[in-house]
């Protein structure tokens, strides 16, 4: 996607080339080309967002995709010792019927991944629109929700949550930790975790050693407020840091800088429950 914005200065060529403007005229120009440079850079954010989430399905497809193709092979080979069984005598009778069985499994269990993978992304849906439903747009700008794999994954930006240089929690995110927690009991049998993540600008604080220790101090904030504030049990909660060790972008420029100083709050359903949701497995591939 391409977005073209046209710079002030031509701007005010093409102005002054149609003959003199009123002030008034000019200040309502003004006004309205800032507002396509809002919506422009809304566009952007937007534009980001949907290739962040088609980055993840992609790679979600190809992780079924190959072991779909790996299963086609095994069908592939089994038909072949079929074929070679057929022109052959003697126990040949026991050997197909065997091998039918066998493709037949196949078959069953390429069946199985196809509808798996419908069924987990329809719960990856449910699960994104669930976690989503309470958070206002402007919100959203400052929270990146994804399911991946059954796991839910918030991640709220620093700006948002924390104090300026700080590891307390600001006053503008007690709202939405609020909905967070909300999202959290409603899913009361699921485990959280709570990340903390830095740039690699080193810190500078006498009380704080090095980015270890921001990220686990501002994860241990986030959940000691989720436990005292909104009524979250503290059994379920874990708080750690990673430091600048798990970079989502790279920190060669501010904007990358910006993505990578996040809070990750991470829930995980427990595995039976999840298995419930798209059917269990069969007992053993085949």
């Amino acid at each position: 996607m391409k977005l073209t914005i046209i710079p002030v200065a031509l701007f005010s060529i093409v102005l002054l080339s149609q003959g003199c403007v009123s002030t008034k005229k000019y200040g309502a120009l003004q006004t309205s080309y800032a507002d396509l440079q809002t919506k422009t850079s809304d566009l952007r954010k937007q534009y980001q967002e949907s290739q962040r989430d088609l980055s993840s399905a992609n790679s979600r497809v190809k992780g079924l995709e190959e072991q779909l193709a790996s299963e086609r092979s095994n069908v592939t080979a089994l038909q072949a010792a079929l074929d070679k069984c057929l022109t052959t005598s003697g126990q040949g009778n026991v050997n197909i019927s065997k091998l039918v069985d066998e493709i037949n499994a196949s078959n069953k269990y390429i069946q199985y991944l196809v509808n798996t993978k419908n069924k987990s992304d329809s719960l990856n849906v449910v699960l994104t629109n669930n976690l989503t439903r309470s958070l206002s747009r402007e919100e959203l700008k400052d929270v990146d929700v994804q399911v991946l794999k059954g796991v839910v994954y918030i991640s709220l930006s620093d700006n948002m949550l924390y104090k300026s240089g700080s590891y307390e929690i600001s006053d503008q995110a007690g709202q939405t930790l609020d909905k967070i927690a909300k999202i959290i009991k409603d899913y009361k049998d699921y485990d959280v975790l709570i990340e903390g993540n830095t740039d690699n600008v080193p810190i500078s604080k006498a009380n704080i050693r090095n980015n270890w220790d921001l990220s686990a101090l501002r994860a241990s904030s986030v959940v000691q407020s989720l436990q005292a504030n909104y009524g979250v049990d503290p059994k379920r909660l874990t708080a750690g840091g990673r430091g600048e060790y798990n970079p989502i972008a790279s920190n060669d420029s501010e904007a990358g800088k910006v993505k990578n100083r996040r809070t990750q709050i991470i829930i995980t359903p427990k595995l039976d429950q999840f298995m419930e949701l798209i059917d269990k497995a069969p007992e053993s591939k085949p």
